[in-house]
């Protein structure tokens, strides 16, 4: 059984840290991305997405944190993992703390981001719309889901 660490919540001081693992991990996995607009993307989560939602976080030994996510209405509005961490079950375990104490059951996901999308899909989520346009306009298409039944999905976890 993995070992799970305590999810603690991150201040505003943290935002820093939080966009520089935002960055790493949207440049790990985002590849369809221009430089441009993940730089677009960064200023605005480090001066309008950090405040809009309510954020959860998992530290290291060291206590440097080493993912997050942010929910807002009962949605998952992101969720990143830093690069070095990834495959260690964070995400999940973060997902799963959104899910269970922060009533979140929607997320939306880039399209041409398949690695995210098979993690849901893997977490119990299933596709139940689509946008062709991403929150600013721009032309990467969103995949909204929606968990599926979460008192199976607690038998799984």
């Amino acid at each position: 059984m993995r070992q799970h660490s305590v999810i603690h919540t991150p201040k505003a001081s943290d935002y820093v840290e939080l966009a520089r693992i935002w960055e790493a991990s949207v440049r790990a996995t985002h590849d369809f991305l221009p430089d441009s607009y993940i730089v677009r993307l960064k200023n605005l989560l480090l001066t309008r997405y950090l405040d809009s939602v309510m954020l959860i976080c998992t530290k290291d030994a060291r206590q440097r944190i080493s993912g997050f996510a942010g929910v807002a209405c009962g949605k998952v509005e992101m969720l990143f993992i830093d690069p070095a961490y990834r495959g260690q079950g964070l995400g999940r375990q973060l997902l799963r703390y959104a899910i269970d104490c922060m009533n979140a059951d929607e997320l939306d996901v880039n399209e041409q981001n398949p690695q995210a999308l098979g993690f849901y899909f893997k977490q119990g989520f299933e596709v139940v719309g689509r946008t062709e346009h991403d929150g600013l306009g721009q032309p990467y298409p969103l995949l909204h889901l929606r968990l599926r039944q979460p008192q199976q999905q607690a038998r799984q976890g």
